[in-house]
């Protein structure tokens, strides 16, 4: 049994004195493309400062003294005071030390504030849940890259040699293969900022090595049976610091989803193979701690476990980047020979999941379920992908809406819409169209431009005939707005009961659809399950900005938490003017004191909340989003102009209206009759549907 293992070690490049270009005669393996003890020293040392600057990361989430964007927070903390700094050189030296005391003050009452925040029990036991499920997914990690380049002993070693101050890498290196291209550039930028590289020799070895080392990794963090949101956003830093493009990282994973899932298809699934898949399932644990060398050792022990797979041609698809056969079925090791493993990643349902197959997840929530996104002239394999992306709408205008502004998302993950209460947000889209094109809401909007959206808040300095209206959108809003709630719940629910597999997931949503993803992630918080979300991108999000929440939502997102917001969104301001607004609103200003939220001011982009709908691809292309369709992103552009023009026009044809029929937005019955033909058009929508 001893050689056995000392053999599977042999080949993996592990043992300290082996001999380093052995390799395996049908392709390379690590061994061949780090031909030297610094090469294989360098990969561990790399992994494990990549994962210290993670861990670190997740630590400065809960540390009172890092507020994210400084420059927000000081705008914010001297807005009151906006022209003292011009009228600063007119006061006096003693006049100058009280102000510059004042300023002082109020930063220390904030960071007290703060402090308090996180110093709370349930805040300090999410801290502590996060980084212990950090740590342990890290030491499988590093154990398993360093027990394949090294020996399972000097792996350890190695491991403890990442520098916790280390900083990264000051130069950028290139990315290569990116394209000139303008939005190709915003993706790196967002990338290297995101993701900074961490400086290392490897950067130097030639391009087609770096590669199969991106790829020698991805295989070997597969191996661990699940590949989780930390495990992808470990691969992204690992691209930046070899200097390579998410493109290639992105097209890695296509290639060894598609040889997964092909070779798992051509498994036979007679009850003598589920009796070994289980078997194995039992004996692996047990062979992989005494081996220490996961995969050549189960191989060598089993005497052909990864056969059926391999025997399917895994070794053949995977090994067409370069890396032979048997250093694939090694590094993906238990993996490589059971398709009850590979069904497990990619998820029970996975393209096929249906309300009915949600049913087990929905509670008061009906006509819920995850739509695929086809993708036209690909067949159910090959639309597979290591990673998914689930777009979730606020409104709807019809039921197509539930898909349509997902479609720009790009061919580099499995996309998914998520569908729920399909009449409460059609309702609410009627409902919302019929408000903003009327005569009241033209004469509120140039009403609450002279005063700002946060005085109209404040204060309540609504026009009268709005008020008389609103019923018309706060009731189908508030039933929209619990369906969400409870949407949210539900979705948390199938995620962690794995309804996709164990993938990472991104999640996307405007309006209520983003409303779903604030409540699913502060349920994953509650529930304390990590490892799930990589990315959170929330558009004109009507929840709370108060950073509490969203350290919680950080805590349990391993890459991106994105919130787009707009001070000039007036319809969200109205439709949460009885909400608690002491705690600020995230769909109209920057969520601020919590680091690693990017707050971006998509203003410019949409005008209005109705607007969103169109905005989806252009405010994924300005945040330099790495999967998008270009072609989906210049149509949507189109139909944002054109949904913009659509909606003036339609105000003005209700304002010239109101003016024949003598309608006064703000008195006697000119005002009254306005409301009624809100509620006639209201009506009229309903009946059409």
């Amino acid at each position: 049994m001893a050689s056995m293992f000392q053999k599977a070690s042999t080949f993996l490049g592990g043992g300290d004195g082996d001999d380093p270009r052995k390799q395996d005669e049908e392709g390379e393996s690590l061994t061949s493309v780090l031909e030297t003890d610094e090469d294989r020293s360098s990969l561990t040392i790399l992994v494990s400062e990549i994962t210290e600057l993670m861990r670190r990361r997740l630590v400065d989430t809960f540390d009172p003294k890092q507020t994210g964007s400084q420059d927000d927070h000081l705008s914010a903390l001297a807005s009151d005071n906006c022209s003292e700094s011009e009228n600063l050189e007119m006061l006096s030296d003693e006049e100058q030390e009280k102000r510059a005391q004042k300023v002082l003050e109020k930063q220390k009452a904030e960071f007290a504030k703060r402090e308090k925040e996180v110093s709370k029990e349930e805040m300090v036991t999410l801290k502590a849940s996060a980084l212990e499920f950090f740590d342990g997914w890290r030491d499988a990690v590093v154990l398993r890259v360093g027990e394949v380049v090294n020996s399972r002993k000097t792996a350890a070693k190695q491991s403890k040699q990442a520098d916790p101050e280390l900083a990264s890498s000051e130069t950028e290196p290139g990315l290569e293969g990116v394209e000139a291209d303008e939005h190709e550039d915003t993706i790196a930028k967002a990338l290297l900022k995101t993701y900074p590289p961490v400086e290392t020799a490897l950067c130097k070895i030639p391009k087609e090595k770096r590669i199969l080392i991106l790829h020698s990794v991805l295989l070997l963090l597969l191996s661990l049976e699940h590949y989780n949101a930390y495990s992808r956003v470990l691969l992204l830093h690992l691209t930046t610091s070899l200097g390579l493009s998410a493109t290639v990282l992105a097209e890695d994973e296509t290639k060894v989803a598609h040889g997964l899932l092909s070779a798992a298809e051509k498994m036979s699934a007679d009850d003598e193979t589920k009796k070994r898949a289980e078997e194995n399932r039992t004996a692996r644990r047990w062979k992989m701690g005494v081996a220490g060398v996961a995969g050549a050792a189960l191989i060598g022990i089993t005497g052909g476990l990864a056969a059926p797979l391999l025997a399917s041609g895994l070794g053949t698809v995977l090994g067409g980047i370069g890396l032979g056969a048997t250093a694939t079925a090694g590094y993906l090791g238990a993996l490589a020979g059971s398709g009850v493993l590979v069904g497990g990643l990619f998820g029970a349902y996975g393209a096929k999941m249906t309300s009915k197959a949600m049913e087990k997840y929905t509670r008061d929530v009906e006509d819920c379920a995850f739509v695929p996104i086809e993708r036209p002239g690909k067949t159910e394999i090959e639309a597979r992908r290591l990673r998914i992306a689930i777009g979730i709408s606020g409104w709807l205008d019809d039921k197509d809406d539930v898909v349509k502004p997902w479609k720009c998302i790009g061919s580099g993950q499995e996309s998914f819409a998520l569908r729920f209460e399909l009449d409460a947000l059609i309702n609410l889209g009627n409902a919302l169209t019929t408000l903003v094109t009327s005569a009241a809401w033209s004469y509120a909007k140039s009403e609450i431009i002279k005063r700002t959206v946060f005085a109209a808040l404040s204060a309540g300095l609504w026009p009268l005939g709005l008020v008389k209206a609103s019923h018309i959108i706060d009731n189908p809003w508030s039933i929209a707005n619990q369906r969400a709630q409870k949407a949210g719940e539900v979705l948390a629910d199938a995620l962690i009961n794995k309804a996709q597999g164990e993938r990472p997931v991104t999640l996307i949503g405007y309006s209520l659809g983003a409303k779903v993803i604030y409540v699913c992630l502060q349920q994953l918080a509650k529930r304390q399950a990590f490892g799930i979300v990589e990315n959170a991108i929330m558009l004109g999000a009507p929840t709370p900005s108060s950073s509490a929440d969203w350290r919680r939502i950080r805590s349990v997102v391993a890459g991106r938490v994105v919130n787009a917001y707009s001070a000039n969104d007036y319809i969200l301001a109205f439709l949460y003017r009885s909400s608690s607004i002491q705690f600020g609103v995230a769909g109209l200003r920057p969520v601020l004191d919590v680091q690693g939220v990017e707050n971006v001011d998509v203003g410019d982009l949409v005008k209005g909340h109705t607007l969103y709908r169109h905005a989806t691809a252009p405010v994924l292309k300005r945040i330099g989003f790495e999967d998008i369709d270009l072609r989906e992103i210049r149509r949507e552009e189109d139909r944002l102009a054109e949904q913009e023009k659509k909606e003036e026009e339609q105000r003005r044809s209700a304002e010239s209206g109101g003016e024949k029929e003598g309608a006064d937005p703000e008195v006697g019955e000119g005002e009254d009759r306005e409301v009624r033909r809100m509620e006639r058009d209201v009506e009229q929508m309903k009946v059409s549907e």
